[in-house]
């Protein structure tokens, strides 16, 4: 059977090549050749060209901003398009005038635009710097954090404590439950008119995925499922999350009580949903990938 589509911000986008990032001579590697690629950032935003559709505005190694960086701001993202790429991190206070036709943009608003393998690397520098930015100091004994692994840990230098941070993740379900004829969605107060999605939330310590599935069902329909399958998954940056798709059952007409986090959840049927009823997520979304499935005969 043909693999399934990789959801968007996921799929093979980047050569992440994790051996270089225990090479200590990295960062001289990397700045001695002439086609290596720097992505810079400043906070949660990305350098970005101003066009329609925007690409990615990578810059060389001569560009002034980058000669400028220093070791710490420096993360070796991996080989994209052939490519080595290393994102940048500007300081927040940092002078910098983007050069003519670029501007740095935010993510999220812009996910509908971007190439896939583009969305890709611009959401996992996304999530590294978020992460860099809020590990500054250990969290055992508070002392500022020394970067290592080429950017992917960061370590407490006392040597009483000594401590490494890596990447984190939120791990968060996202489902689609069904009672053969019906789909279960939800919609929160801040949504566009119109837009319901899938149900979704975080899970808890010593929690397994089908657990956190059936409470947060529970927890915002009221609704008890019965049988769980895994879907997919998808990484999503804003700010930290791993969306863990899941398709669940329920019986025929189970009644909804709203609760949580949402204003209204109902059943709908695949009519409903096709006659624009309804506004669904985005197809950038899982909860699209789980909805469309269904609407085209899955379970």
């Amino acid at each position: 059977m043909a693999q399934a589509r990789p959801n968007f911000f996921a799929g093979p986008y980047l050569e992440r090549r994790a051996e270089a990032r225990e090479d200590p001579a990295w960062e001289a590697a990397a700045r001695a050749d002439p086609d290596t690629r720097y992505l810079l950032a400043r906070g949660t935003t990305q350098l970005l060209n101003a066009g329609s559709p925007p690409t990615i505005a990578f810059l060389g190694g001569d560009a002034p901003a980058v000669r400028a960086a220093s070791s710490r701001e420096l993360v070796l993202l991996g080989w994209f398009r052939g490519a080595r790429c290393v994102l940048v991190e500007l300081p927040a206070a940092a002078t910098f005038s983007p050069p003519e036709g670029t501007r740095f943009e935010e993510l999220r608003p812009l996910t509908g635009e971007l190439p896939e393998d583009a969305a890709g690397l611009l959401a996992y520098a996304r999530a590294l710097s978020i992460w860099r930015a809020r590990t500054r100091h250990c969290g055992v004994c508070g002392t500022a954090t020394s970067p290592a692994r080429a950017g992917h840990s960061l370590r407490c230098p006392q040597p009483h404590c000594g401590q490494e941070f890596f990447p984190r993740l939120d791990p968060a379900i996202i489902v689609l439950v069904t009672d053969g004829e019906h789909a279960l969605l939800g919609r929160q107060s801040s949504w566009p008119a119109r837009r319901y999605s899938t149900i979704a939330g975080f899970v808890e310590p010593g929690e397994s995925l089908e657990d956190a599935v059936a409470r947060e069902v529970v927890e915002e329909t009221g609704v008890e499922v019965q049988s769980v399958s895994y879907d997919s998954s998808q990484p999503w940056p804003f700010p930290a999350s791993l969306m863990l798709g899941f398709r669940a059952t329920a019986p025929a007409a189970s009644r909804v009580r709203i609760g949580g986090e949402l204003e209204d959840a109902r059943w709908f049927t695949r009519a409903q949903l096709r006659s624009g009823e309804v506004l669904t997520p985005p197809s950038q979304a899982i909860s699209w990938r789980l909805i469309s499935a269904w609407l085209d005969g899955a379970a």
